[in-house]
């Protein structure tokens, strides 16, 4: 008979290896490429195998869509892919089929093509696409969602005048909001004095207004006084409220007093760099300061099962970063490195897509100053707000539960 040790070993090989092997047979994004052509601004992708797809333009902001069918992401955009008419690109799975890369565009843009290359030489399966900028009339005429998928460039839909797809979902979608810190835990105290607990639940207070006002969410705070609650606590109000997206809102201090700017994280293990890592051990220890002993209270195979949730999990909560992180930077400063990774207590709802934003560094007088301020956090929860329609919008225009 196996001992406990060993079935849970057996059982970690079997589900983890029936996953490796899943992920082995799709296709790898390996890179993207961008560049400039006479009039046309090219994308291209290297993929190691064939994959159907299809495209379409939105409005509101101006983007471009790419649907494939599911591809593991193996390269991240950079800098270097802004080129043209492209103002950035994001990845996401919206649904067990289908991966989405959205290119964000400058001006009204249209597809001139967009095909899949052959292997051939050293070279193995690419997607090729042409932008090319339109007037504004252009673009209306052609612009939405295609209603079949296709291994071609789709036929757009006709225009629709408005497009607000969450504001007429009969359910409303939940929002979580989680202030940092709070009773017997202050938090990060800034330079003048100002707590981390009483900027974040001001925040979330003030963020949740500016949410409901839209008549599209169900808006929950984790606490909505000055009382300490368990890491866990807050994890498990987002899994029993039935969260679409969870929100941990925090201001940090750092050693290093000149810097300012916000910054959004998602979970991993891995963590992204050393100050990254260093702010998850020291958030994840703020049970000790209730009393709370920090002991495994799952079982192993209970963890294993919950690791494999979040694969998919984490994918969502990237995806709304790589949303959240441009509007951020359109409205306050940001970090040059503005998205992370860290094994935040946290963000770990299996289901649940769930980011850490730290709005500043309270250790920053001129953080410390815009934050301690209702007029001076707006711009921050306007982005973040801002952020929150654009990830929905983009789950509804896919289909896709949330």
């Amino acid at each position: 008979m196996l001992g406990r040790k060993a079935f849970v070993s057996f059982l970690a090989g079997v589900l983890l290896g029936g996953y490796v092997a899943a992920a082995a047979a799709r296709p790898e994004v390996t890179a993207v490429r961008t560049g400039e052509h006479v009039g046309l601004t090219r994308l291209v992708l290297d993929l190691t195998e064939k994959v159907d797809f299809r495209t379409f333009t939105l409005a509101d902001p101006y983007r471009v869509v790419v649907d494939l069918s599911r591809v593991e992401w193996r390269a991240a955009p950079g800098k270097d892919d802004r080129k043209g008419v492209i103002s950035g690109l994001r990845f996401a799975q919206f649904d067990p089929r289908t991966s989405r890369m959205v290119i964000d565009v400058r001006k009204p843009v249209e597809v001139r093509k967009a095909f899949l290359l052959t292997p051939r030489g050293s070279w193995a399966y690419r997607f090729v696409i042409d932008i090319a900028p339109v007037d504004e009339a252009s673009f209306a005429s052609s612009a939405g969602a295609p209603e079949e998928r296709t291994g071609r460039v789709a036929r757009p839909s006709p225009p629709k005048p408005s497009r607000k797809p969450a504001a007429r979902r009969a359910a409303k979608r939940v929002v979580v909001l989680d202030p940092g810190h709070g009773g017997v835990d202050p938090g990060a105290i800034g330079v003048s004095g100002v707590r981390e607990k009483s900027v974040t639940l001001s925040a979330a207070r003030e963020l949740k207004n500016i949410l409901q006002k839209t008549n599209r969410y169900k808006v929950i705070l984790t606490r909505n006084s000055d009382r300490f609650l368990r890491l866990r606590d807050r994890v498990a109000m987002a899994r029993d409220t039935g969260a679409h997206l969870f929100v941990s809102l925090h201001a940090d201090s750092i050693g290093r007093r000149g810097v300012r700017g916000a910054s959004v994280y998602t979970l991993s293990e891995k963590a992204s760099d050393a100050e990254a890592a260093a702010l998850a051990a020291k958030e994840n220890k703020a049970d000790l300061l209730g009393g709370v002993l920090l002991k495994v209270e799952d079982e192993e195979v209970e963890e294993i099962l919950i690791d494999l949730g979040q694969r998919e999990t984490k994918n969502r909560s990237a995806g709304f970063a790589n949303i959240a992180l441009p509007e951020l930077g359109r409205r306050v400063r940001t970090l040059r490195n503005g998205h992370r990774f860290a094994g935040f207590a946290v963000l770990k709802a299996p289901e649940v897509p769930s980011v850490l934003v730290e709005m500043g560094y309270l250790s920053n007088r001129r953080d410390e100053r815009m934050l301690s301020t209702a007029k001076g956090r707006r711009p921050v929860l306007e982005a973040l707000a801002r952020a929150i329609d654009r990830y929905f919008d983009e789950i509804d225009v896919a289909g896709v539960g949330g």
